[in-house]
């Protein structure tokens, strides 16, 4: 690094950083954010070209993702020997889009855990497909409550009959959803077809392969988000036998301000990278927080007194689809005039 982050040019150390950063997860794979310089400090802001204006009204999806995004610089400083320094939502400092300003200052060798984070970010994928029946060991979901817990936010993980009920709550939204033509129209320009996949990768659309989209589940309910996804998708998707008993966890926060939805996504992130170094794969069930968030209906049963930014189902699963990302370029327009 050069300076407190960066200097006049943008160091190998610091392109890690952000392709870090745009490595993260983010819902429908829409990737809202944007880096951008201000001195030595690193802005990261919503990208609103990007946003989801109909799925996402009040822009909880956006500050998740950006969250995610956030968490994964973090772990890069670390990996790399610096100390990350964020604050967050740095007003009225900065216009409202910034959502945070990371320095990093010189820093110690990363611990072994560290280390295996940074390892994991560039494995970690959602994955849409089944998992088996294989349960996931006590002791791993103590090691995921214990992420959640370190970014100030709590890790539910539900049992049998919880677990069945949460999903049956996300399919009756999911049914809503791909009843509503809005929301549709919205979901169609983010799932890449077979066609689109074929250009060169530095032409692709952004958003969701077909590939990647779940399949079509035999069980109901089912453990992936099914009946919108699969609405708008430009082709039928083959049937699939999805795990008997799903192992679902709601990620949740004491507040539900904007400043939580970053520490949220940030939390989130830090889940999904312990599970991944813990072997396990994730995927998201995202439509029913997306559909009260559109304040089509109210859930009709949800009895703990979090509140709710994701659902997650875990397990063991083939590797799933890589889906294209942002260039540097793309994701920080400073970065031609800067890169040495």
């Amino acid at each position: 690094m050069t300076g407190d982050f960066m200097g006049a040019t943008l160091t190998e150390d610091d392109a890690l950083v952000l392709l870090a950063a745009g490595s993260a997860p983010s819902v429908h794979n829409s990737q809202p954010w944007q880096f951008s310089l201000d001195g030595s400090h690193l802005l990261l802001s919503a990208d609103p070209d990007r946003a989801l204006w109909v799925s996402d009204p009040t822009a909880r999806a956006l500050y998740l993702s950006c969250g995610a995004a956030l968490f994964s610089a973090r772990v890069a400083l670390l990996a790399l020997g610096y100390q990350p320094r964020v604050r967050l939502l740095p007003h009225p400092e900065y216009p409202f889009r910034v959502l945070a300003v990371i320095d990093a200052a010189s820093g110690r060798p990363p611990t072994p855990a560290e280390r295996e984070l940074y390892e994991a970010l560039w494995r970690r994928r959602t994955n849409r497909r089944p998992f088996s029946d294989k349960p996931v060991p006590p002791a791993v979901f103590a090691k995921l409550r214990h992420a959640a817990a370190q970014e100030r936010a709590s890790l539910r993980v539900l049992d049998k009959r919880d677990g069945t009920r949460v999903l049956n709550l996300a399919r009756a939204a999911s049914r809503q959803l791909s009843a509503n033509v809005a929301h549709q129209a919205e979901l169609r320009q983010w799932i890449v077809s077979s066609q689109e996949a074929d250009v060169p990768a530095d032409e692709q659309p952004y958003g969701i392969p077909l590939d990647a989209l779940p399949l079509q589940p035999d069980r109901i309910p089912s453990p992936v988000r099914d009946s919108d996804f699969l609405s708008a998708a430009p082709e039928e998707r083959p049937r699939a036998a999805y795990e008997q008993f799903p192992q679902v966890a709601v990620l949740s926060t004491e507040n539900d301000e904007p400043e939580d939805w970053l520490r949220a996504g940030q939390a989130l992130q830090h889940v999904l990278l312990v599970a991944t170094a813990s072997g396990l794969s994730a995927s998201f069930l995202y439509q029913l927080v997306s559909r009260d968030d559109m304040h089509e209906a109210e859930s009709p049963w949800w009895p703990w007194p979090e509140n709710r930014q994701m659902i997650i189902r875990f397990g063991y699963g083939e590797p799933p689809v890589p889906v294209p990302r942002r260039s540097l370029a793309d994701i920080m327009p400073e970065f031609r005039e800067l890169w040495t």
